[in-house]
């Protein structure tokens, strides 16, 4: 016959006997605190409420369980975790494209698209396209973009310095803090 391992289970949810430390702190629903005590005592004046203990934080020394409705709990933990995802701005990049003989209003109008990105909070890329031999004055591009950057110089810090790659020149704009 072979020996069963038996592993805990990661999964389950550290609630009332799942708990597995020789002490712990115990908080009743009010949030009064009720001392430091082994679980199974816990555990059962946890079920003379009819209620569960749950595990808070198992960080603390000793850690620090509640007694609560499970059910209640979780729903307010995920409750906390889909407002908190709510609020959080993912910043996207936005290309602002020209080439480097481009007139006066043409180049107010870019700067004006790249303002409201970056005001919105997304990076912006900069981006001259060159055709043909065009490329031979990759240095009024640079020019261009460098100018770019001192425009927007309020707004924004260059994360990446202008940078040739095949038929363009790009330059990565973040917004200021």
């Amino acid at each position: 016959m072979s020996v069963i391992e038996r592993k805990p289970n990661r999964d389950l949810p550290a609630i009332n006997g799942n708990i597995r430390f020789p002490k712990v702190r115990v908080i009743d629903t009010e949030g009064g605190q009720l001392g430091i005590m082994p679980p199974r005592e816990a555990q059962r004046l946890a079920e003379e409420k009819e209620l569960d203990l749950v595990l808070i934080s198992d960080k603390a020394d000793p850690p620090v369980c509640r007694i609560t409705d499970y059910g209640k709990y979780k729903f307010e933990q995920e409750k906390k975790a889909r407002e908190a995802k709510k609020k959080q701005h993912t910043a996207d990049v936005k290309e602002v494209k020209m080439r480097y003989k481009i007139e006066e209003h043409d180049y107010n109008v870019r700067i004006n698209q790249a303002e409201r990105f970056l005001k919105a909070g997304d990076k912006v890329k900069a981006t001259i396209t060159f055709r043909g031999r065009e490329v031979q004055h990759s240095d009024l591009a640079e020019e261009l973009l460098k100018r770019m950057a001192t425009d927007l110089k309020d707004l924004a810090d260059v994360q990446q310095a202008p940078k040739k790659e095949g038929r363009n020149m790009m330059m990565m704009l973040t917004p200021k803090k």
